[in-house]
């Protein structure tokens, strides 16, 4: 397993932890715990109505390479 994967199960087992202890009394805990599942359902959201509107990105990404700037 690596490293990556092991760290996001970590840190997925400590969000529960936490949402454990909320629910348990630690009433401090519940707006911040409850910030990231708001912020996933909301951009999710908005990418979910891009979808269904067909918009795209009015302009291009381009990203600028030093070494592509050296060769030309």
């Amino acid at each position: 397993m690596s490293l990556g994967r092991v760290m996001a199960v970590l840190g997925v087992l400590v969000y529960a932890l936490l949402w454990v202890l909320a629910l348990n009394g630690a009433s401090s805990l519940v707006g911040p715990l409850a910030i990231p599942p708001v912020l996933a359902v909301l951009i999710g959201g908005g990418v979910q109505l891009n979808r269904f509107m067909g918009t795209t990105p009015r302009r291009r990404e381009h990203f600028n390479d030093p070494e592509d700037e050296a060769t030309r």
